[in-house]
């Protein structure tokens, strides 16, 4: 099985379609939402994960784009530049998957960089700049 993770920009044309759902049913994916943001007459935007056959996700990828959405693919890394950091917490609300998270009761923000998936939310959300991302960028849909 193949796990990845991608960003999915979706027009305002199609947030009404059944995209994920036809993922399922028509190339035998698995997902998991780590973050979405989706509303009716806007463009929609969502961090999603995928497991299926590496065929199957390649299948999907095509009708996604087929569909007029955009995918980025999440592979990279995020490090956290420690000087600059000055213990806001702005990021721990932000991560999906607990990877930044206050340590009480000294309210230190913790970065277990194991349970990063490198979705990159807590780059944007940073006042200090202090976390920084590097993706391998967008996907290639020979590998």
């Amino acid at each position: 099985m193949n796990t990845r993770l991608y960003v999915l920009k979706f027009p305002k044309e199609v947030i009404d379609q059944p995209i994920i759902c036809n993922l399922v049913k028509k190339y035998d994916l698995q997902f998991n939402i780590l973050k979405a943001t989706i509303l009716m007459q806007q463009e929609g935007v969502m961090v999603i994960e995928f497991v299926g056959h590496k065929t199957n996700v390649k299948k999907g990828l095509a009708y996604l784009g087929e569909m007029g959405v955009t995918v980025q693919s999440l592979a990279g890394n995020i490090r956290r530049d420690d000087e600059k950091c000055y213990q806001c917490g702005a990021c721990t609300g932000i991560c999906p998957t607990g990877a930044l998270s206050l340590h009480r009761p000294d309210m230190a923000v913790v970065f277990d960089e194991d349970k990063c998936t490198a979705c990159g939310l807590c780059v944007s959300v940073c006042p200090a700049r202090a976390m920084e991302v590097s993706l391998n960028g967008n996907i290639d849909l020979a590998a």
